[in-house]
Formats: C-alpha cells, sequence, structure tokens
C-alpha cells in the first residue's frame, strides 16, 4: 500500500449507530475540520464511520477520526497497521479512544470493551467525569506538534480518563492534573480499576504521539463539542456556567486559540 499522496486526507466524523450523532455536534466539528484543511490547501474525503476505509486510505496521507462509537474491527485495523507501517499518520481525537461499550448486568451501566483499535491508538478511554473546566500542561513544549502553545491553557471539556497501551514508546504531549473519579454515582462507565491515574494520584494523560513504521499517530483527548440536538441531557459541572460558558451549546475548546493550533501542528505533521 502506498501513501504518496499530494496531501490527501481522509476526515471520520460520526456516531453510532449509523447516522446517530453520539451526544456530539459532529457536523460542527467536521466543519471546522474541513475549514483547517482548507486553510493548509490540502484535499479531503469524509466518512460517517470506517466501513468505506479500504476505499480511501489507500491514495490518503492523514487520517483524522472525530468519533463516538465507531472504531476498526479487526480487518479495518490490520490494513490500518499496514498504512501506518507505509508512513501514514492518523490524528485521533477525543470519542476516537472509545468504541464498544458492553451492557453490564441488568441496567443501564455500560463497560468499554478493548480491542485491536486501541491496541493501534495506543490510548483506551475507561470513563469521564462530568464536562468542567480545568488547566492543560504541555509536556513537550518544543515538540512540533505542540510549537506556538502556551505552556498550559484551561479548558472547558470533558475530563478523560486514558489507559495508554504502550507507555514505553509513547511520548506524552498533553496533561492535566484532574486527580480521582469524581463521576456522581450511577453515571458513567463502569470499571474495575482506574488505570489511567498517574502514580502520583492527580496527573492523567491528554496527548500524546507514537511512531509505527514509517508512519505514526497522534491522540488529543480534548475536543468536545455538543447541541441541544445532539446532547440533550450533558453531563456538565458547576464550574462551566461559573466559567460563562453555555451548558447547553457547548464549543469552547474549538473556539480556544491553543487547541486550534494544536489541531493545525498535527495536520502539519500528518501531511509533511
Amino acid at each position: 500500500m502506498t501513501t504518496k499522496s499530494s496531501g490527501r486526507v481522509h476526515v471520520v466524523a460520526g456516531g453510532f449507530p449509523a447516522g446517530a450523532l453520539g451526544g456530539h455536534d459532529m457536523d460542527y466539528a467536521r466543519l471546522r475540520l474541513l475549514e483547517l484543511l482548507n486553510e493548509q490547501g490540502l484535499l479531503a474525503t469524509v466518512g460517517n464511520d470506517f466501513s468505506d476505509l479500504h476505499r480511501w486510505l489507500p491514495i490518503t496521507q492523514l487520517l483524522i477520526t472525530y468519533v463516538a462509537g465507531p472504531f476498526l474491527d479487526d480487518d479495518q485495523n490490520r490494513l490500518v497497521r499496514r498504512w501506518l507501517d507505509d508512513g501514514g499518520h492518523w490524528l485521533g481525537l477525543h470519542g476516537t479512544s472509545g468504541g464498544k461499550a458492553a451492557r453490564v448486568g441488568d441496567g443501564n451501566r455500560r463497560r468499554m470493551v478493548k480491542s485491536s483499535h486501541h491496541d493501534t491508538l495506543g490510548g483506551f478511554f475507561i470513563n469521564h467525569p462530568p464536562i468542567r473546566k480545568f488547566k492543560v500542561d504541555v509536556v513537550d513544549p518544543d515538540h512540533a506538534l505542540t510549537r506556538d502553545i502556551p505552556d498550559s491553557f484551561d479548558a472547558i471539556d470533558e475530563p478523560y480518563m486514558i489507559e495508554i497501551q504502550h507507555p514505553s514508546e509513547t511520548q506524552l504531549l498533553l496533561t492535566a492534573e484532574l486527580g480521582p473519579d469524581n463521576t456522581p454515582p450511577g453515571r458513567g462507565f463502569v470499571y474495575d480499576e482506574d488505570t489511567a491515574l498517574e502514580p502520583d494520584g492527580k496527573t492523567r494523560a491528554l496527548g500524546y504521539t507514537r511512531d509505527i513504521g514509517k508512519g505514526g499517530v497522534t491522540y488529543i483527548a480534548l475536543g468536545h463539542c455538543h447541541s441541544p440536538t445532539s446532547q440533550t441531557n450533558p453531563n456538565v459541572d458547576a464550574s462551566v456556567e461559573a466559567a460563562g460558558a453555555d451548558s447547553a451549546t457547548l464549543r469552547d475548546t474549538w473556539e480556544a486559540g491553543p487547541y486550534m493550533q494544536l489541531l493545525r501542528n498535527a495536520i502539519s505533521w500528518g501531511v509533511e
């Protein structure tokens, strides 16, 4: 498989099942990503899930995914691994670290299911407490992916709990001192152990990069956005409204300079 294209990018943005939004404003995120690609003069194709990935990946240099539910099955994952080995780059955003959720017992609680998708991505979503305001710290300010980003910045977002799959091969880019999980009882996903919390009891990884063959993967947990249409009952902490944000139509991360610069850097990383 060749990845030698003239900067062509494939964007996958969608929820599960097909056509669902998965609690996110997919149209808004898709539009912002396409605007950034157009800004850099890059050609783009678009999908709602990974079902037609075999059609686009051979002519794609950068794969960008913003999904809430869709994930690579084993065959699609093998396709992506070969593409990465050959020089492709995958930028996974926000819910890309999720995927299949299995029901627990007879109730409505669910548990995330780890798969080959997460092994390639290098991160596995466990849960997230309520949306809140928090400070994001840049671990490596000299890296090309964090160029022109302040050493720390505020975000109003879902504080993701991400289990790093290949720590020795992974370079952290962003962290936050989010502390232990404070999800209200009866909400969120079920898990046996908080394997996303660093030994200091407060730090969590929110962004990283990892080389695979001639290519690589970059994942950024930030990027939540929702609207009244896509999310009728958002799980929001009091700090959101205290910060003056609109909890009904939440787009603060996408409207923040550091996040947009981070995406610009990641796009440049993927097509250089």
